[in-house]
């Protein structure tokens, strides 16, 4: 295949880094002389054919900025087989030979879909929740672990003035990870995650107890979006322990700011990564991290695989919270 134009979009959930990796897409592509097109809006642009040239100068003093140069959205008409095909017929009818998607496992889905109606995709992870099994990093983990880590620093300062338990909700629906490494950052005395059930009695209540007996007099409780029930948990904690509880849901903000070196470094090596694949007729990829290696998968192989959650330490997480 003669590539000679490429695409870029992101889909899903914004995450801070996209645009290190969209900047990296462009430069990698514009060098090795193909013409770059940057769809705006995800699948949904591409549907609409929402659509700009890319130059050099299109992504100069981006790699700072949270968010997405391209913006993105949801696209329920690009998740029917007749989406799909519209959506392979206008990259015929602008004359896109590959799309590197940046975004989640339904991103993914999307252009494996696309890639099957004959337009070579390849897909870079973008996702906070770090939920992606092939890879052991998405773009924007990094960064949204400081943020949640900075902003239960700065809830510690007033739990600690009014001897007060903390419940903070932190995202991750399916995925357990930002929670966990938040939670040990901060010292939480008990981290809820989607993958190890609780029992409150035991996990939660006999905790606080246990830490007030040696002195402690403020408690700091991290739980992933998808255990939920923050508010309800809260309460019961006042009810059961006498502490005064509140909760605290950390909600978009997570998603916002400045990339760390981390995922600007990370986003620029997979979008390079993502671009060269295309650049020799390669789609159906997966780009990914493996042992701080740039590496890729075939999509199907990397959407059947099994993320596995690191329960020790989850383990060492509690050990050491006491």
């Amino acid at each position: 295949m003669n590539t000679k134009t490429i695409a870029v979009l992101t889909s899903g959930g914004d995450a801070p880094g996209m645009n290190a990796a969209i900047r990296a897409v462009v430069r990698t592509a514009l060098a090795d002389g193909l013409r770059v097109l940057g769809i705006r809006r995800g699948y949904n642009g591409l549907l609409n054919g929402d659509v700009i040239d890319m130059n050099l100068r299109s992504v100069s003093d981006i790699i700072h900025h949270g968010g997405t140069m391209l913006y993105t959205a949801r696209s329920p008409e690009f998740n029917t087989p007749a989406g799909v095909k519209k959506a392979a017929n206008m990259c015929r009818n602008l004359g896109i030979d590959g799309v590197v998607v940046i975004g989640g496992d339904g991103s993914f889905r999307g252009a494996r879909d696309l890639t099957g109606e004959g337009i070579p995709c390849v897909g870079v992870p973008g996702t906070i929740d770090n939920d992606i099994a092939c890879t052991e990093y998405t773009i924007g983990y990094d960064t949204a672990m400081n943020t949640a880590m900075e902003m239960v620093d700065r809830l510690r300062d007033t739990t600690e003035s009014h001897d007060r338990c903390s419940v903070v909700e932190v995202m991750g629906r399916r995925c357990g990870d930002l929670a966990l490494n938040t939670g040990i950052a901060v010292g939480a005395t008990t981290i809820l995650v989607p993958e190890v059930e609780f029992d409150f009695e035991r996990d939660v209540v006999n905790r606080m107890r246990s830490t007030q007996r040696t002195g402690k007099r403020h408690f700091i409780i991290v739980v992933a979006e998808g255990v939920g029930g923050v508010s309800e948990l809260s309460a019961k904690i006042q009810d059961e322990t006498g502490i005064e509880s509140r909760a605290t849901i950390l909600g978009h903000v997570q998603r916002g700011g400045s990339p760390t070196m981390r995922d600007r470094v990370l986003g620029s090596l997979m979008g390079n990564h993502a671009a060269n694949l295309l650049k020799e007729g390669i789609g159906n990829r997966v780009v990914a991290i493996r042992a701080n290696k740039v590496v890729d998968f075939d999509i199907t192989e990397a959407l059947n695989q099994k993320r596995v959650f690191d329960e020790e330490r989850y383990r060492i997480a509690h050990k050491i919270s006491i």
